[in-house]
């Protein structure tokens, strides 16, 4: 009966698409999405939908797309703008850096081609576009949508200028304020009304940044810098509300390193309370388990090393040299995006392969068995879920 009744659903999904491809103008050209069955569907009271993943695209291939996979009728849908969107002559643009959806809305950070795109969160229909110079993150706080930005064009500079923050207004979608912070500014959070920026000097190589800015919310400024460490990419907030931020060292004789950022006992600020001596690259929480991997490249070898590990966020020790306990890692040529269910706890990896490519994505299971994987467009990278 549940078959029969997935499979009804699916028929229905496909006549809509059909419905709404042959209603555009003639002379239109729609660029249909291409569709996997994914069989592992969860316990239908679920309040997660499916979820959105923006793939990359290499730099300059204007190959930015976003797929979506559909927990209720178990479709994974690849590149579904140019379907849902047929009128936008460019689609999406050039390297997807980030995504989020905050309320009824879903944000896009393009990055080198400058905007944020707004979608309908439900149906993938464009809204609108935020110009942004130089866009990379995306967070939310107050009705208010807030984007880091390293300010310069997309280019190798000693004399590159200091990023910023913008903060967008979320109903009329219009810039409201901008803060200056550091050199190529990355990841943010926001903890009792104040937000961090990791800052990564990037672009001014070997002079790397190593600080996270400090905004003060209410006035939006820049109150304070924290040394931390140098070329600081990820910054994310676990549910005791520490920083946990990455270094991604100097590719040389500087390893990448994670660093922890709490407040001591009757002090009000964050200080680096911990120097974690791993690689990682990204990560991902669920409970007190911190998810992560490492792709760390060296420009002596030239090539990556690859691990993978859970940390306890209470103890901030190592659990576990991996999360994936059955060998597929070895399935795994560039892990490069990874996200967790927030209701299953099941474990997404995205796989980069060889950059120019269409990448895949791997689902585990809470114990860290391969559940399943599908093709995905250039460069998978950012995933982020819609409830129902």
């Amino acid at each position: 009966m549940r078959l029969k009744m997935k499979q009804f659903f699916i028929i229905i999904y496909f006549l809509q698409i059909l419905i709404g491809a042959t209603s555009c103008r003639e002379d239109e050209l729609v660029v249909p999405a291409e569709y996997d069955i994914v069989t592992e569907i969860p316990a239908p009271d679920t309040r997660i939908r499916g979820f959105y993943l923006v793939n990359e695209g290499n730099m300059g291939s204007n190959k930015c797309t976003l797929d979506f996979f559909d927990y209720f009728t178990g479709l994974y849908a690849r590149n579904i703008y140019p379907e849902r969107n047929p009128e936008v002559i460019k689609e999406l643009g050039d390297v997807g850096n980030d995504i989020g959806i905050y309320g009824s809305k879903l944000y896009v950070v393009v990055n080198c081609s400058h905007k944020v795109e707004v979608l309908d969160a439900r149906s993938g229909k464009r809204i609108g576009q935020i110009d942004i110079p130089n866009c990379r993150y995306v967070r939310f706080y107050r009705g208010k949508a807030y984007v880091s930005s390293y300010v310069g064009p997309v280019l190798i500079d000693p004399e590159a200028p200091k990023g910023a923050v913008f903060e967008v207004d979320t109903a009329s979608l219009a810039i409201t304020r901008k803060v200056s912070v550091g050199y190529q500014p990355e990841e943010m959070e926001i903890v009792d009304d104040y937000m961090y920026v990791a800052n990564s000097g990037g672009y001014r190589a070997p002079l790397y940044d190593n600080t996270v800015s400090v905004i003060q919310m209410i006035d939006f400024k820049q109150v304070r810098q924290i040394p931390v460490g140098i070329n600081l990419h990820r910054l994310k907030k676990d549910s005791y509300g520490k920083l946990w931020v990455t270094s991604r060292g100097d590719y040389k004789s500087i390893p990448s390193r994670l660093y922890v950022l709490d407040k001591k006992p009757g002090y009000n600020q964050m200080t680096v309370s911990d120097t974690i001596p791993l690689a990682c690259s990204d990560m991902a929480f669920f409970g007190d388990n911190m998810y992560f991997f490492a792709t760390e490249w060296s420009e002596y070898t030239s090539s990556n090393t690859v691990t993978y590990g859970i940390i306890d966020t209470k103890t901030k020790k190592l659990v576990a040299s991996s999360f994936i306990t059955d060998g597929s890692e070895k399935e795994i040529a560039v892990p490069y995006g990874i996200a967790v269910h927030p209701e299953t706890g099941d474990i997404f990896i995205t796989d980069a392969k060889n950059y120019v490519s269409s990448g895949t994505l791997y689902c585990f299971s809470q114990q860290g068995k391969k559940k399943w994987s599908v093709r995905t467009g250039d460069i998978p990278a950012h995933i982020c879920f819609l409830e129902k």
